[in-house]
């Protein structure tokens, strides 16, 4: 039985993941959750897994929460703030680590799983795109594996060579015979709307995604196309990538989730309903396949598989985000950092959706910092862009 932390508990991602520990309650253990603010949510959490230990970031929340449990003597501990966070992320009797918190918050407890040699099925792909250099160095020295449960890597991941899944972020593509690694995207929900209506849209609709359930944030990202951009960024340092072996097409149906083409020809492809419980499940059993709880693909009613190049001028994130991997980690340290901002900006309706671009390239652009070259530069980089990215945006509301 696998003893399970899950940092993130409460959203999307992780909410699948104990999905899937119900169906499969003799290969599971939850030892460990984790979540923000959501005290309602992780109290029915800890009714029906009884974990050991739970941490909330906020420490009014943990208190609510723990008095919470003594009324119903539920004997779950519970821990607030960073620091415990992280030691919940090195537990010494866990075996994996859903890393699934949203934004920079999620970059040091994944370390700590990497320090501690766990086995960390990535969501959080901040901690990668900030911290890639680092990270990687740290996977090395630790002997510690990352498995990704996004969709489209995890789809990449499944139809790799059993060699290259054993030594992500190292083995060699070419040499491995592979040519391309084809990201696919849905384009969100506005990838045919006319340019000019682009301004008009609502945080509402921006959260409307048309295939997949996801966070308000990463559902704001895939409007903008900002995640397909750091999703390349992810998928150049998980499968050592060169800029000439990563490709993106447009795929509205999301029934392809991603696609490795070898030099043979041949082209091998993910495909199943849009349901992240399926690359979740096959991160937690890899090497093995275990049952996921979704529904299988009916091709019967499947009318069309379509798929475009993206368009830059209607997603101009995309292409920002692409530029900025070229120009050095501390050029992804920024654009995350400020498009966080943006993104939280428009969400409380303070900046219209076609802000969040204007915003990511001014302060982008305006910013240079040196590479950094530990975790204290890093997390000073993200500090000093949020500034900056706030007083940008106070200014647009004045």
């Amino acid at each position: 039985m696998k003893k399970i932390t899950i940092l993130g508990s409460t959203g999307s991602v992780g909410i699948s993941t104990l999905s899937i520990i119900q169906q499969n309650p003799n290969l599971f253990k939850v030892v460990a959750l984790v979540a923000n603010t959501n005290v309602s949510a992780m109290l029915k959490q800890c009714e029906l897994f009884s974990p050991d230990w739970v941490a909330m970031r906020d420490e009014k929340c943990a208190y609510i929460l723990r008095k919470k449990l003594k009324r119903r003597k539920i004997k779950t501990q519970v821990l607030f703030g960073e620091k415990d966070i992280c030691a919940l992320a090195s537990l010494k009797e866990i075996d994996q680590v859903i890393s699934a918190i949203v934004g920079m918050a999620g970059l040091l407890p994944t370390l700590s799983a990497i320090k501690a040699g766990k086995i960390i099925l990535l969501a959080n792909k901040e901690s990668l795109i900030t911290c890639g250099d680092l990270f990687m160095k740290a996977l090395s020295l630790s002997g510690a594996k990352v498995l990704p449960i996004d969709s489209e890597h995890n789809a990449i991941f499944q139809v790799l060579p059993s060699k290259v899944q054993k030594n992500l972020g190292t083995a060699n593509l070419k040499e491995n015979n592979i040519k391309h690694l084809i990201l696919t995207g849905s384009g969100g929900p506005f990838y045919k709307f006319p340019l000019s209506d682009l301004s008009n849209i609502t945080p509402e609709q921006a959260c409307s995604h048309p295939n997949w359930s996801m966070g308000k944030k990463i559902s704001v990202d895939s409007a903008t196309m900002m995640n397909k951009g750091l999703e390349y960024v992810e998928a150049r340092w998980l499968f050592n990538a060169l800029e000439s072996e990563v490709k993106i097409l447009i795929h509205p149906e999301s029934i392809i989730h991603s696609m490795v083409q070898y030099s043979d020809g041949a082209l091998l492809a993910q495909l199943s309903v849009p349901d992240m419980r399926i690359s979740i499940s096959y991160a937690m059993s890899w090497p093995d396949r275990i049952d996921s709880g979704v529904d299988f693909l009916n091709f019967s009613k499947i009318n069309n598989l379509s798929f475009f190049e993206p368009n830059f001028i209607q997603f101009p994130c995309l292409k920002l985000a692409i530029d900025s991997f070229s120009e050095g980690q501390a050029a992804m340290i920024v654009l995350n950092a400020v498009n966080e901002i943006a993104v939280a900006a428009f969400l409380e309706s303070k900046i219209s959706f076609t802000k969040i671009y204007e915003v990511n390239v001014e302060i982008l652009t305006s910013l240079y910092f040196s590479q950094p070259r530990c975790i204290e530069d890093i997390l000073e980089i993200d500090r000093k862009t949020r500034i900056l990215a706030e007083n940008k945006v106070l200014s647009l509301v004045c």
